[in-house]
């Protein structure tokens, strides 16, 4: 049974730093890219960075480049997404999505989709 939890979510100043995980169980996440989406009220889903299975490659979207960091534990089953210097217009619901196969940019090739963790940005 393919399980996976976002955790890490919460309320952070401006300039502040969350870390988000993505904790999976019930298949082979060393098989799986991943990918972190994230989608504000009234606004479009937006890829914020991806890794490949091994982790030996990443990308990321211009917004976030410099202050996100993706990573990948296969030996705990895990994902993070660090953020640093946070900005307001970083508030959003953050989604982690797994694909058995290469890394994409396009969400409707990820094959699950986790929960969700909200992330807001305020002072």
């Amino acid at each position: 049974q393919v399980q996976f939890v976002e955790s890490g979510g919460g309320l952070v100043q401006p300039g502040g730093s969350l870390r988000l995980s993505c904790a999976a169980s019930g298949f082979s996440f060393s098989r799986y890219s991943l990918s972190w989406y994230r989608q504000a009220p009234g606004k479009e889903r937006e890829l914020v960075a991806g890794i490949t299975s091994d982790g030996g490659r990443t990308n990321y979207s211009d917004s976030v480049k410099g202050r996100f960091t993706i990573s990948k534990d296969n030996a705990k089953n895990t994902a993070y997404l660090q953020m640093t210097s946070l900005k307001p217009e970083d508030t959003a619901g953050y989604y982690c999505a797994l694909r058995d196969g290469s890394l994409t940019r396009n969400a409707l090739e990820y094959h699950y989709w986790g929960q969700g963790t909200q992330v807001t940005v305020s002072s």
